[in-house]
């Protein structure tokens, strides 16, 4: 892995686990202008700093974790569900977002919903990679979306809230809530 790879992964991984450059500096006993440049290519890392890298900042999932934002969601009074950012994988739905839909929970958890979304939905999907959504520089998006006609999964025109947050194994999920 060259300079610019193993930068780019630092990055991603030091962002994914919610980590400050300054932060990682004093866990490493470097100063915040190393971390800034190793992330960027201009200084390569050794090999046994990267490994030491890896070794502090490797995601350890805890099942719990993601079981108890499974439980909030699922507990919700808001129209909201939690989908894999990545796959749009179902994970959890409340009952209020589960009441629009016209199959039951269980035969959604683990596909996709990707194949339901509204040509809106399909367009803001589109822009996430400019806005810098996987990268995390954006958290959070608000966007209008239009009926998207299907009788299993109705969307309705509304204002819906996109949250990004961290799994336990390290991925993005995301936190769809309907606003109005």
């Amino acid at each position: 892995m060259n300079a610019i790879e193993q930068g780019r992964a630092l990055r991603r991984l030091r962002m994914l686990k919610g980590i400050k450059q300054s932060h990682l500096a004093e866990l490493l006993g470097v100063d915040q202008a190393s971390i800034s440049r190793w992330e960027r290519g201009i200084m390569p890392l050794g090999q046994d700093r990267w490994v030491a890298i890896l070794d502090l900042l490797a995601a350890t999932p805890v099942p719990a974790e993601d079981a108890a934002l499974k439980r909030l969601v699922a507990s919700s009074t808001a129209k909201v569900h939690l989908i894999c950012d990545h796959s749009h994988r179902l994970l959890a739905a409340s009952l209020p977002r589960q009441a629009e839909w016209h199959v039951d929970l269980p035969e959604l958890l683990g596909r996709s919903l990707l194949p339901y979304a509204s040509d809106e939905i399909l367009a803001a999907e589109e822009r996430l990679a400019a806005r810098g959504w996987h990268e995390g520089y954006l958290a959070s998006l608000t966007l209008e979306t239009g009926a998207n006609g299907d009788p299993v999964l109705p969307i309705e025109p509304s204002r819906v809230l996109w949250e990004r947050v961290r799994l336990a194994d390290g991925s993005a999920g995301r936190l769809v809530t309907t606003v109005t």
